[in-house]
């Protein structure tokens, strides 16, 4: 039989004491307390809105690739194995977009919605605000735009025997067709929990925990079909390109419905549903708390 050492025989019986502390206090497991993840933010926010303008465009283009690339596995899976099974399985690929804007360093519109937490704190300004927002978005654009280009034009959606192809352009003539309000209403329920996926990845300090924690909220918006409008900037562009390249005649996916039908009401969703969760942990956490020195 095997001797234990005094040194493993002393962490053997801390170990008890240890799991207790993690239960009063998160610190000792490695995480941040919601109270800590606020005041953290305000300062992130607030570096977020004193970006060159550049730097705010690149970012923001990384992060529309980065989302673009969630949803094209959401569609291969979807496309391959098709039905609500597909359907499911994509939504455990989709979140690798987010995963990539926390980890590999980016900036993503939806998730920037947070910053009225160092606005509410006086740390930023409306103006930086609003031009963070603008050109994060216009960078997300971009991105979104190079991605879908380049899948399409390098003929992916020919893949499976055409039935990306098929899954695309129905992902986009579905994306143009919806209300104005169904559009705001399912933008507000995304962005509520892509902010609050966003909000938990803060309270992990290491890599892995970052990811298990923004993991399920992102796949529940995508099986939800809550609207993201990041996501949606890919899904309908790579459908206007596969539409001209592949000469579908989908006369309703253009540019037009593109920014009418969907990514106006989409982004106004998205602001009112990020904001709320801002809102609301800066009243919990923040309003009329001792400032640190």
């Amino acid at each position: 039989m095997r001797s234990i050492s005094k040194n493993a025989f002393r962490r053997l019986a801390a170990e008890p004491k240890v799991r207790g502390r993690c239960l009063k206090n998160e610190e000792d497991c490695g995480m941040n307390t919601p109270a800590e993840i606020a005041q953290n933010y305000v300062g992130i926010g607030k570096k977020k809105t004193e970006l060159p303008i550049v730097k705010m465009l690149v970012l923001g283009m990384l992060a529309g690739m980065f989302i673009g690339f969630g949803a094209i596995a959401f569609q291969i899976a979807t496309a391959t194995i098709g039905g609500n099974l597909g359907k499911f399985v994509g939504a455990f690929l989709f979140p690798t977009g987010l995963a990539l804007v926390l980890l590999a360093g980016s900036e993503l519109f939806t998730g920037n919605c947070l910053l009225v937490i160092p606005l509410l704190e006086k740390e930023a300004g409306i103006g930086g605000v609003l031009k963070n927002w603008l050109f994060v978005y216009l960078g997300n654009f971009l991105g979104s735009a190079v991605l879908a280009f380049l899948l399409v034009f390098g003929h992916t959606p020919s893949a499976i025997d055409g039935a990306l192809l098929d899954t695309m352009m129905a992902t986009a003539t579905a994306k143009v067709a919806i209300s104005f309000g169904d559009a705001v209403f399912r933008g507000i329920l995304c962005n509520i929990m892509v902010c609050l996926a966003v909000w938990m990845s803060f309270a992990a300090k290491t890599a892995g925990g970052k990811i298990a924690s923004l993991y399920l909220p992102i796949v529940v918006f995508v099986l939800a079909g809550f609207e993201h409008s990041v996501a949606n900037m890919y899904y309908i562009l790579a459908g206007i390109f596969a539409n001209g390249v592949y000469q579908m005649g989908e006369t309703t996916v253009n540019i037009g419905s593109m920014l009418v039908n969907n990514l106006l009401p989409v982004t106004i969703g998205n602001i009112i549903g990020g904001a709320l969760v801002g809102l609301t942990y800066w009243f919990l956490y923040l309003k009329g708390a001792k400032k640190p020195a």
